[in-house]
C-alpha cells in the first residue's frame, strides 16, 4: 500500500470511528430512533447535491425500490441498532462488534450463495464468533448500572446491525451491479431517511435537544456517514475491496480511544483480548489472512531463495 493510500486509510478509520462517539453524545437527548433519523437525513442532504450534479437522479428514480431497500438495511437499521446499543455498552465494544460485518458476509456467502469456505476460513468463522461469545458473556465494556439482560440485548443489537450491513452488501451485489457508487450511497441514504421519517418523528423527544446534541448528530451524519461513504468507495477503487475492508478492523482502535478521552470510558484487558480474537477470526474468514496461500508462497520461493544464497562456483 502506497503512503498516500495508507494515510487515506487511516483517516477513514479515524473519522468512521468517531461516529460512535457522536452518536453516544446525541442519543442522550434525542433517543435512538430520532438519532438514526437525523443521522441518515443529514447524510442524504450532503450527498444529494452531488448526486444531481453528476446526473444520477434518473438512475435512482428508475431503481428506487431496490436502492431504498438496500438503504434501510445498510444505513437505517445499523444507525438505529448501534444507537440503541450505545445506551448500555461502550463505544469501543460497539466498534469491535461492528468489525464482525465481514464475518457475517462470509457466513451469508456460505449459507445463501453456496460459496463453501476453505478450512482456514471455516476456522476463522469459529474463532470470530467465539470472540463475540466471550465478549457477550463478560462484563467488560458495559456501562455502569446496566443489567446483564440489557447488556445482552445491546450486544445482539450490534450483531443485528452487522448482519444488516452484510445483507445489504449481498443485495447490492445482486441488484445494483453497474450502478455508480454515488448513486447507491446517496439513494440508499435518502430511502432510509424517508422510511424512518414517521417513526422517528413519533419518537421525537418532548424536550428540545441542545445545540451540543444537534452538532453531534450533524457530525455523525455529514463527516462520519456521507464523508466516509465517499472515502470508502474511493479507497475501494484505488486499493481494492479486500484491503479496504480491513478498515473495519482498525476503526475500533479509534473508537475506543475517543471513548476514553472524551467520555471517560474504561478499556479493559478482556475487551482488548476478545476484540483481537474477533478481528483475527474475521480476517481469516474473509481471506485477508490465508495460511495455506502463505505456505504455498514460501514453498515457491524456497528454491529461488536457496539458489540466491548459494554462491556461484
Amino acid at each position: 500500500m502506497q503512503r498516500a493510500h495508507a494515510v487515506e486509510f487511516t483517516v477513514l478509520a479515524a473519522v468512521w470511528g468517531a461516529a460512535f462517539l457522536f452518536m453516544r453524545v446525541a442519543l442522550v437527548e434525542f433517543g435512538p430512533l430520532p438519532t438514526a433519523l437525523v443521522r441518515v437525513t443529514v447524510a442524504a442532504l450532503v450527498l444529494l447535491p452531488l448526486l444531481l450534479w453528476r446526473g444520477f437522479g434518473m438512475l435512482v428514480r428508475e431503481r428506487w425500490m431496490k436502492i431504498f431497500a438496500v438503504g434501510v438495511l445498510n444505513s437505517g437499521m445499523p444507525s438505529l441498532l448501534f444507537a440503541y446499543a450505545l445506551q448500555s455498552i461502550t463505544t469501543g465494544l460497539t466498534a469491535v462488534l461492528n468489525a464482525t460485518v465481514p464475518l457475517f458476509g462470509a457466513l451469508l456467502a456460505w449459507t445463501l450463495l453456496g460459496d463453501r469456505p476453505s478450512r482456514s476460513r471455516m476456522a476463522g468463522l469459529a474463532i470470530g464468533f467465539t470472540g463475540v461469545a466471550l465478549l457477550a458473556g463478560g462484563k467488560a465494556g458495559l456501562r455502569p448500572d446496566v443489567a446483564p439482560a440489557q447488556a445482552l440485548l445491546a450486544v445482539l443489537a450490534c450483531l443485528g446491525a452487522a448482519l444488516s450491513y452484510a445483507l445489504a452488501a449481498a443485495m447490492a451485489k445482486r441488484w445494483l451491479v453497474g450502478v455508480p457508487p454515488l448513486a447507491v450511497a446517496s439513494g440508499s441514504l435518502l430511502g432510509a431517511s424517508i422510511v424512518f421519517a414517521v417513526p422517528g418523528l413519533l419518537a421525537w423527544p418532548t424536550i428540545a435537544p441542545s445545540a451540543k446534541a444537534w452538532a453531534a448528530v450533524a457530525m455523525a451524519g455529514s463527516f462520519c456517514t456521507a464523508g466516509t461513504t465517499l472515502m470508502y468507495f474511493r479507497l475501494i477503487e484505488r486499493i481494492g475491496p479486500a484491503r479496504s475492508l480491513a478498515v473495519t478492523f482498525v476503526l475500533p482502535i479509534f473508537a475506543a480511544a475517543y471513548g476514553m478521552l472524551f467520555l471517560g470510558e474504561p478499556l479493559t484487558v478482556w475487551t482488548v483480548l476478545c476484540g483481537a480474537v474477533v478481528v483475527c477470526g474475521t480476517a481469516l474468514a474473509v481471506g485477508l489472512l490465508d495460511p495455506a496461500a502463505a505456505a504455498s508462497r514460501r514453498a515457491a520461493l524456497g528454491p529461488a531463495a536457496s539458489a540466491a544464497r548459494t554462491p556461484p562456483e
